[in-house]
């Protein structure tokens, strides 16, 4: 099936129930569904070519996206964060025909030497999408050399909205914010939820995680231009949404805000979050509100759910990622994640590159799984400090960090040391001193893996996506 039939279908069944909300304007499934015949009818490509989007969060995307299916072609969604110099790196690899942007980003679209789109010609060439295209190019906000173009099909981001499903307990009757990536669960995601979706849809984590899944379910879904914590709290209060999604650093922005305590959340049935280290403190704020606070595991080659905390658990596997997701398989070699499935990747652009020979995908995380079958992450294969012959895991540490509220970020890197080969060393932005940021372990953490060091920066060096840049902070750290 054509991924663009999930909205013909709720076009016919329900043409008057809202899609989509954005600033003040509402679509409805049918009025939805007539702006993606319109574009379909109107873009200029054919199957297995590339168009690529600049722009905030807009409903045009996702009428593109679904455009681009019924084409049997594929949308490259660019980060705007980056500059122009990293956007024509990305466009030189996958050769898009064309470029949409909204209007913030029409100027910087033009500057970046491939044609503007536009819908106003027809394209008299037959429709020819199926759900086994490629249908999405998301690149991977790598922290060396050039990202890599994960390529998911159409069928993968059905098979990842069924996951999404699951793992939100999303219903008709509820309604979403998105402004990040999606997933949540207590029994199903159906018509009856709402979905508010605030985190940017460059990225599998805002399109994939609910703000896809909801239109897949026939739920509402309340899109924001990009995340700004008053709107976030205002819109939970005002359109009443029952599921969205926050990572770390937007949830931490959201209860710092002045209308957090006042704040009306009762509508939210479940906020999912994900990352490598979710500190529990940020959990606990919001299960002490009432809001139960899932979690979801994945990466941009997973489309991302790969494994999922439902909320009949949030409260007492407090950062715990849960369990796999119903339609992957997932399994733990060496203690690093593989996962495997309908929505994994095709590969990386262009030459499929980055699976094993049956079709595992090897994350590079790494994880424990208790006795209950809950997995924890306890970081990157990539990452592990050995220290004295023993492995230290940096999450482990940096969930310590977090925790404290005199410290504003952390992160925690190898380095090399005289006579244990290597050890620990925390990188903090905060005013405390070395002693005081050391005695935030004791008894919480083995004495091996407590620091050796403590490197206080203005700040933590990260690129484009947010993440931390820790090759540089070794450097840092070796030089200090």
């Amino acid at each position: 099936m054509n991924l663009s039939r999930i909205i013909e279908r709720w076009a016919g069944h329900l043409p008057d129930k809202v899609a989509l909300h954005f600033h003040g304007a509402a679509y409805s499934y049918l009025e939805l569904w007539k702006r993606i015949d319109a574009a379909t009818q109107s873009l200029q490509v054919g199957k297995g070519e590339r168009i690529a989007w600049l722009g905030y969060n807009h409903p045009d995307m996702l009428v593109l996206l679904f455009a681009a299916a019924r084409r049997g072609a594929i949308l490259v969604p660019l980060n705007w964060r980056l500059t122009a110099a990293e956007h024509k790196r990305i466009l030189a690899d996958c050769t898009p025909k064309l470029i949409f942007s909204d209007g913030d980003f029409a100027d910087a679209a033009a500057k970046l030497g491939v044609p503007q789109g536009n819908l106003k010609e027809q394209n008299t060439d037959p429709l020819r999408g199926e759900d086994a295209d490629d249908v999405l190019i998301v690149y991977t906000s790598g922290t060396t050399g050039i990202p890599k173009g994960a390529v998911l099909t159409q069928s993968a981001l059905l098979w990842n909205g069924f996951n999404s499903i699951h793992a939100h307990d999303l219903s008709q009757s509820d309604h979403v914010l998105s402004p990040l990536p999606m997933s949540i669960h207590a029994h199903d995601l159906s018509q009856s939820d709402h979905v508010l979706s605030p985190l940017p849809m460059f990225h599998v984590g805002g399109l994939n995680n609910q703000t896809l899944p909801a239109l897949v379910a026939g739920a509402t879904v309340t899109l924001h231009k990009r995340f700004e914590a008053g709107a976030w709290l205002a819109d939970v209060a005002k359109r009443r949404p029952t599921i969205s999604l926050l990572v770390p650093a937007t949830m931490a922005a959201v209860i710092n805000h002045s209308d957090w305590k006042g704040a009306d959340l009762s509508s939210l049935k479940l906020l999912n979050t994900g990352s490598m280290v979710v500190p529990d403190s940020l959990i606990r704020a919001f299960h002490e509100r009432g809001v139960p606070v899932g979690q979801i595991y994945g990466c941009t080659e997973t489309a991302p759910i790969a494994v999922v905390l439902l909320k009949e658990d949030a409260l007492r596997k407090v950062g715990s990622t849960g369990k796999p997701a119903p339609h992957c398989d997932v399994k733990l070699v060496e203690g690093e994640i593989w996962v495997r499935g309908p929505a994994v990747m095709r590969g990386y652009w262009p030459d499929y590159s980055g699976l094993t020979e049956d079709g595992w995908f090897r994350t590079g995380d790494l994880a424990r799984i208790d006795e209950e079958g809950f997995y924890w992450i306890v970081g990157r294969s990539k990452e592990v400090i050995i220290s004295g012959g023993e492995n230290i895991h940096p999450a482990e540490l940096e969930n310590v960090l977090a925790d404290c509220p005199g410290i504003v970020e952390a992160a925690v890197v190898g380095v090399e040391d005289p006579k244990w080969g290597e050890a620990a060393c925390a990188c903090v932005v905060s005013k405390l001193t070395e002693e005081e940021v050391l005695k935030l372990f004791e008894g919480k953490l083995a004495r091996y893996k407590h620091p050796r060091r403590v490197v206080f920066v203005d700040a933590l060096p990260r690129n484009a996506m947010g993440k931390v840049l820790k090759p540089e902070l070794r450097r840092l750290a070796a030089r200090r």
